[in-house]
C-alpha cells in the first residue's frame, strides 16, 4: 500500500475476514481492518455475522446433519464452484 493514507475497502474486508477473525493478519493489516470497521457499519455487521456463523457451525457435527440435507449442501457447493 504505497498510499500516504493506507486504508482497506469493503471488498478487501470481505477478502481478509477469515484471517482477521482467526487473528492471522499482520498487525498493520489488522489495524487497517479495525479502522475500517470503526467507520463502516455494514462491514462491522458482516464480521459479526461471520464470527456468529463460525461459532454456530463449529458446534454442528457431521452426524448432526441429515443425509438429505448434507447432499443438498454438497450439490449447492458444487454448483457454486462451477459458476
Amino acid at each position: 500500500m504505497a498510499d500516504r493514507h493506507p486504508h482497506v475497502t469493503c471488498q478487501e474486508v470481505v477478502e481478509l475476514v477469515t484471517d482477521y477473525v482467526e487473528r492471522a493478519l499482520p498487525a498493520d493489516e489488522t489495524a487497517l481492518v479495525e479502522q475500517h470497521l470503526n467507520f463502516c457499519d455494514g462491514c462491522d455487521w458482516y464480521v459479526d455475522q461471520i464470527r456468529t456463523t463460525i461459532k454456530t457451525v463449529g458446534r454442528v457435527r457431521e452426524e448432526d446433519v441429515p443425509g438429505e440435507t448434507r447432499e443438498r449442501l454438497l450439490q449447492a457447493f458444487r454448483e457454486w464452484r462451477r459458476a
